[in-house]
């Protein structure tokens, strides 16, 4: 069973360097371009939306919305397309950071902790 899970979690690091090399394809329609920015940035970002620390809803993303999102990308991108990627992706030996999600996703806290000072202040 750990060797599934080991898999597995090597299969979505594959997948998602692979969304991040196909990002940059001028090949896909934008809708689809856009989901796949969307599905790399909150992917590589080095902060989560939902901290970690948070009890049980800390490790949602990163158990359920995150490999949704991933699998829901890579249903729109075409099988010999993605595959071509994943192959190059294979062959990365660092992954990317997406530091401009994070920064994103600092100023969304930032926000929420503002709105939340004004509402008992």
């Amino acid at each position: 069973m750990i060797n599934k899970l080991k898999e597995k979690a090597r299969k979505l690091k594959h997948n998602i360097t692979a969304l991040y090399l196909l990002s940059k394809d001028k090949l896909l329609k934008w809708p689809v371009q856009i989901l796949v920015i969307i599905t790399v940035g909150y992917a590589l970002s080095p902060i989560d939306l939902i901290p970690d620390f948070i009890p049980i809803l800390g490790y949602l993303d990163d158990l359920i919305i995150l490999p949704l999102l991933i699998t829901l990308t890579l249903k729109l991108i075409p099988k010999p397309l993605i595959n071509e990627y994943i192959l190059k992706a294979k062959t990365l030996e660092k992954k990317p950071k997406n530091w401009i999600a994070g920064f994103i996703f600092i100023l969304i806290w930032i926000v929420l902790i503002f709105a939340l000072l004004k509402w008992l202040i």
